[in-house]
């Protein structure tokens, strides 16, 4: 009789309670209150940083941080040890890793959460739709205002999208005053 070994890193829980919404947003808050410097840019600081990036490829900053490496008087010049410089571009490389983490975690959060609101829609139009057609049985006429505030709210948001396109520019008319050529 043979034994299977498993050899996988044991879990506390194999399934682990799922957590709500006002929990993940606790723990994010908690988590970035213990990070640094994690306070946004204005829209025009980012805007700066980013042109002065442009510059300074990831080639030609590790190759003007070996010059850092290269001579003391560099070093000295630049106010930085290399051993400084060169845990700053490890932060900035990890750091980048969880910015992609967070990015494609995001977007599985919105994902779900669109499937969330089309499945609450699909279930209010199946409502909506019984509704209406019990509100015309008299023995449902407490259905009768709630089927007609939702026709009204319907239409309402009907004319407001209409309202809410910008109108079509009139077509120019020339205004030259110069004769045109005939042939």
């Amino acid at each position: 009789m043979s034994t299977i070994v498993n050899n996988t890193p044991a879990t506390s829980n194999p399934d682990p309670a799922k957590l709500t919404a006002e929990e993940v947003i606790a723990q994010l808050r908690t988590m970035r209150s213990q990070i640094d410097d994690v306070a946004p840019l204005s829209k025009e600081r980012r805007k700066l940083v980013k042109m002065r990036l442009r510059t300074q490829t990831a080639p030609v900053v590790e190759a003007s941080i070996s010059v850092i490496g290269s001579s003391d008087k560099v070093a000295q010049a630049v106010g930085q040890p290399l051993g400084d410089v060169l845990q700053l571009q490890s932060d900035s490389v990890h750091w980048n890793l969880v910015a992609d983490e967070l990015r494609s975690f995001l977007k599985g959060i919105e994902g779900a959460n669109l499937l969330r609101r089309e499945e609450l829609a699909f279930i209010a139009s199946q409502a909506y739709s019984f509704g209406s057609q019990l509100a015309r049985n008299p023995v449902n006429a407490d259905l009768v205002p709630q089927v007609e505030e939702i026709k009204r709210l319907k239409t309402l948001s009907r004319r407001k999208k209409a309202s809410q396109a910008p109108p079509t520019p009139a077509p120019a008319h020339e205004t030259s005053t110069e004769p045109k050529n005939v042939e």
